[in-house]
């Protein structure tokens, strides 16, 4: 009886390991100015470049916006405009891409 009892009180003991913590994700604002159109989207590598799934919302000043959740680090994107890549967006980092165009890129910290 001595015994079952040391038994179950050292699998008591068994160290368990720690969960991963994911990291903190932050709210992250996207803006795209370009007034006359008609639909724009979010594409990166945060939604495997799905131009469809993140819709943007226009705002005064024909201001594109859409807010999401991204862990600390380098992501890559791109707006998908009325049915086309954009390609240049003046000021914002670039990365080349496998299709011989440009990514832009956001830092989160």
């Amino acid at each position: 009886m001595v015994e079952q009892e040391n038994k179950r009180i050292r699998s008591k003991g068994k160290s368990v390991p720690k969960k991963k913590e994911k990291p903190i994700e932050k709210t992250v604002e996207f803006n795209y100015s370009v007034p006359e159109a008609k639909e724009v989207y979010l594409a990166g590598e945060f939604n495997g470049w799905d131009n469809q799934s993140l819709p943007m919302k226009k705002r005064k000043g024909g201001i594109w916006k859409t807010k999401i959740k991204l862990p600390p680090g380098r992501h890559e994107y791109k707006f998908f405009a009325d049915n086309v890549w954009v390609e240049s967006l003046p000021g914002v980092e670039k990365s080349s891409n496998p299709f011989g165009s440009q990514n832009f890129v956001t830092w989160v910290k």
